[in-house]
Order: structure tokens, then C-alpha cells, then sequence
């Protein structure tokens, strides 16, 4: 059964070890070789733009700027199309998913982690979907145009979008960019949910109640966001999964407990996977893209359906892609 992932940060992998392509990409948790081994059906790549990238994240002098790295990352996603056309195809929309899928070919669908390239101007929006770019997490771990970053200052964490944060979701929504809301303040999220009309996801993250980081969704977000139609996708980061922060293993069985809690609070339909390979450390029980069947066996010993685990594995993420994307 393929999966779909919501987001991994290969890519700046890539580039940060000056890489032409992600084909084979020794001591990263994803590349395309091991994607086609995992069986995967489809692969969001994120260009990760941090505002203020620090040298010893990325190992290069000087350091890029967020518009430099979009660009390499830009190439090395095309590169890597061109020399991975035997396993991977690019995705705009459903259309191009059904379609990769009857070639035998993975999806791989662009994405931004950091709205802030977009510096406040819509024509931004539509140039980046002219690119291809299909999903955009609004914030990281800074303000931007959007609005406030999530934050454990009370009164930062209430802030909500920008007057063009709020205008960029509907012109999102129109475009077919799908809005993420992981790393949003609440503030931010519940004004999500106020002024999108489509269905939104948060693409990398957990259950605040199962694990206090400001990252993960409350219980009250869960439900507003399955009302709307939307996925959260679980994160393998253990910070996020785990109760004690300090905790850093990652296990499969407390990501079946997030799973759980998603489903016990949204219904089925509202969780996905997000695994945000390659920008997560720790201990790691799935330590790479060829373990996902680890996750699926310890769904099914928790007492998942087939039916059940399908949506999990790509079914919400593929019917939130079919409303949305264009």
C-alpha cells in the first residue's frame, strides 16, 4: 500500500551537501532510490527557507539567503526530475497523482516551508505557482508576512494573520495552494479557519495533549480542522511525540498513540503522515523511508482496519489534494 508524505526536508539536505539531485543521498532519511523501495505513492518536498539561517544548520560560507536557497533547491528539484524520470514525475494536482500512479511513478509534489519569500506581494503567490509549488507552510519559526510563528509567549501565541496573511489564504485558496498551518501561532490557525473556504492541513504535526510543544494541534484545533475537511500529518520528531521534551527517541508505538488521539478527537479522515524527514533528530524507530511498514504493522496490532489505515496512508492527504490543488 504507497503512502503519501507531507513533507520532508531532502532537499535542503541536498544543498547543503552540494548535491545535483536527490536520486542517492548517503546518511539522509529520503532519497528517490529509497522512496521506490518503500513503496511510497507520493512525496512532498519542502524548499526549507529559515529568515535567519544560522552557518552550523547549514555548513556552507557564506551563508545563502533565503531567496538564494529557494533557488538551488529549485534546481536540484528539477535536476532531480529530469534524472529520476524512471521513478519519479512530477504532481500539480489529483489528475497528475491518479495518472503517475497507473505509470508506476512516485509523485513528487514542490512545496515552501516559510511564507516569507513571498514578501507581502500577491504576484509572489502566483509566481511560485507558475513554478509548481502546490503547498506553502505559512510561517517557520519567525513573523513574516503571514503573521506570528507559534511561540510559548501567551501573547505572541494569540496573535493572529497579517492583513495579507489573511487576503493570501483566499487568493491561496483560488491559486490552488494548499495552506499549512505547522508552525502557525493559534491565533494564526483559528484565523485559517475562519477565512479559508477549502480544506487546509497541518502537513508536520502532532497532538498537544499527548505532547505539550507549542507545534502540535489542541484538541479544539483537531476538530475545527477535521470540520474543514483538513489533515494533520504525524511527525516523527520525538519533541513532538514524546510527554517529557527531553526525551529524544522516537518510538512507533507512540506515534500509533498520536494516531489514535487524532482519530479519537477528528475522525478518521483528519490524519495523515508528515514524517518531516530529514529536519527531525534523535533516536529514531523509523529512521529512514524504507521502515514505514514498521507504522503500519503497529497500526493493525492497534486494532486498525485496512479501510482505516488506507485513508491514514494516503487516502485523507489524496482526497485533500483533490479539493484543493489546481
Amino acid at each position: 500500500m504507497g503512502y503519501i508524505d507531507m513533507h520532508c526536508d531532502t532537499l535542503m539536505e541536498a544543498m547543503t551537501r552540494g548535491c545535483r539531485t536527490a536520486r542517492k543521498l548517503d546518511g539522509t532519511m529520503v532519497d528517490v532510490e529509497r522512496l521506490k523501495r518503500s513503496g511510497a505513492d507520493a512525496q512532498f518536498f519542502a524548499m526549507f527557507l529559515p529568515q535567519n539561517p544560522r552557518p552550523e544548520w547549514l555548513h556552507m560560507d557564506p551563508v545563502p539567503t533565503p531567496e538564494e536557497m529557494m533557488e538551488r533547491m529549485y534546481e536540484i528539484f528539477l535536476q532531480t526530475l529530469k534524472e529520476c524520470s524512471d521513478i519519479l514525475a512530477p504532481a500539480y494536482c489529483y489528475e497528475d497523482l491518479a495518472k503517475n500512479r497507473a505509470d508506476g511513478k512516485i509523485s513528487a509534489f514542490l512545496t515552501i516551508e516559510n511564507g516569507y519569500p513571498v514578501h507581502g506581494k500577491p504576484e509572489n503567490l502566483k509566481k511560485f505557482h507558475e513554478m509548481g509549488i502546490r503547498l506553502i507552510t505559512l510561517t517557520w519559526n519567525d513573523p513574516n508576512c503571514f503573521g506570528r510563528h507559534h511561540s510559548s509567549v501567551k501573547e505572541e501565541m494569540e496573535e493572529g494573520l497579517t492583513d495579507f496573511g489573511k487576503e493570501a489564504v483566499s487568493y491561496m485558496n483560488e491559486l490552488g495552494i494548499l495552506v499549512d498551518v505547522s508552525h502557525l501561532s493559534d491565533g494564526g490557525f483559528y484565523d485559517v479557519a475562519k477565512v479559508s473556504n477549502k480544506p487546509f492541513v497541518a502537513s508536520h504535526s502532532d497532538c498537544r495533549a499527548l505532547s505539550p510543544s507549542t507545534r502540535n494541534l489542541t484538541d479544539e484545533m483537531i476538530r475545527i480542522l477535521a470540520d474543514a475537511g483538513g489533515v494533520a500529518g504525524i511527525n516523527f520528531e520525538p519533541s513532538f511525540l514524546n510527554e517529557d521534551p527531553s526525551d529524544r527517541v522516537s518510538r512507533v508505538e507512540r506515534m500509533c498513540d498520536h494516531v489514535l488521539h487524532f482519530i479519537d478527537k477528528g475522525g478518521v479522515e483528519c490524519v495523515g503522515i508528515g514524517t518531516d524527514f530529514d529536519g527531525i533528530g534523535g533516536e529514531l524507530e523509523i529512521s529512514d523511508c524504507t521502515k514505514m511498514d514498521l507504522l503500519f504493522d503497529a497500526l493493525h496490532k492497534r486494532g486498525l482496519s485496512d479501510d482505516v489505515i488506507e485513508r491514514i496512508w494516503h487516502g485523507n492527504v489524496e482526497r485533500v489534494i483533490r479539493d484543493v490543488m489546481r
